[in-house]
């Protein structure tokens, strides 16, 4: 995977993975310089909206060193303008996961590159989303294969099922988002939940254990997801999980935030050294941050 120079983070200078945090999931806007887009997939409210320079504060005063920013279907669509000038701006502190047209040129593939983005996402239960179920599809996978990019999937339920064998045949990695959002009234025997147990036994997709206020019933402190995220460590191992807040926290139902969110991880990984593995490590590896 394509690696850029990092920059250092506020206060520190970088010397190996174990000193980094890495938010793996944000969304950032720039609505003066970038309107929402007419592909949007959702609406937001005002205080839904944040800019890269609020994100960076947030990632300041909770120690994280570097971010990746998802270009938001809910605001921005297929427009990945706003993506990737933040990413230049912040060169280094930054990576991107792009929601890319099916028709777009391949330069503007490459540019995305350039800029830092390193891999682009299907919304499966959105049709907003480019499709991954539409054979226009095998070209934009092959072009993410070409660059080295993987494919980050947002879906719910079992939708995952119909999407496994497209993702296989794609032949790149797989970052899977926010746990797959299983139905917690469902059971862990939910057949999406085991599908995605069986994706992380095979050894070559990731796992974002993030996001658990999306699907979690009793909210703050999410203890209901426990036996879900402790499925998913076993079955992906600390070497394919990875973390992320979905920071600005788009349709929320409760009060969210850094803090809450991180104090589920602590419970989860008690071990320091496993919580350097998952907000470190693995994230550094699968996005190409490069050592100094």
């Amino acid at each position: 995977m394509q690696s850029l120079p990092l920059s250092a983070p506020p206060g520190g200078s970088l010397t190996s993975a174990t000193t980094w945090r890495i938010d793996c999931h944000a969304h950032v806007y720039d609505l003066a310089r970038h309107p929402l887009h007419h592909s949007s997939g959702f609406d937001l409210l005002p205080n839904e909206i944040g800019t890269a320079d609020q994100f960076a504060c947030v990632l300041d005063a909770h120690g994280f060193s570097h971010g990746v920013l998802i270009n938001p279907l809910g605001g921005y669509g297929t427009d990945n303008t706003c993506l990737t000038s933040t990413l230049m701006r912040f060169k280094g502190r930054f990576k991107g996961v792009a929601v890319i047209a099916h028709d777009t040129p391949d330069a503007d593939f490459h540019q995305m590159a350039d800029a830092g983005v390193v891999g682009l996402r299907f919304n499966l239960n959105f049709p907003a989303s480019p499709s991954l179920f539409v054979p226009e599809a095998q070209r934009s996978l092959a072009i993410a294969r070409e660059l080295g990019w993987f494919a980050q999937v947002h879906y719910e339920g079992d939708t995952l099922i119909d999407a496994l064998p497209v993702l296989r045949r794609a032949r790149v990695p797989v970052v899977i988002d926010h746990c797959g959002r299983p139905d917690l009234s469902a059971g862990l025997d939910q057949p999406g939940f085991k599908a995605l147990l069986e994706l992380g036994r095979e050894g070559e997709a990731f796992i974002k254990l993030a996001s658990v206020f999306r699907f979690s019933k009793q909210g703050f402190p999410f203890e209901d997801v426990d036996p879900y995220v402790h499925a998913l460590i076993d079955a992906f191992t600390l070497d394919r999980c990875i973390w992320g807040s979905d920071w600005p926290y788009l349709h929320a139902p409760q009060r969210t935030d850094h803090a809450t969110l991180l104090q589920a991880v602590h419970r989860w990984l008690p071990d320091d050294a496993d919580r350097r593995k998952v907000l470190g490590e693995t994230p550094a590896r699968l996005f190409g941050f490069a050592l100094r």
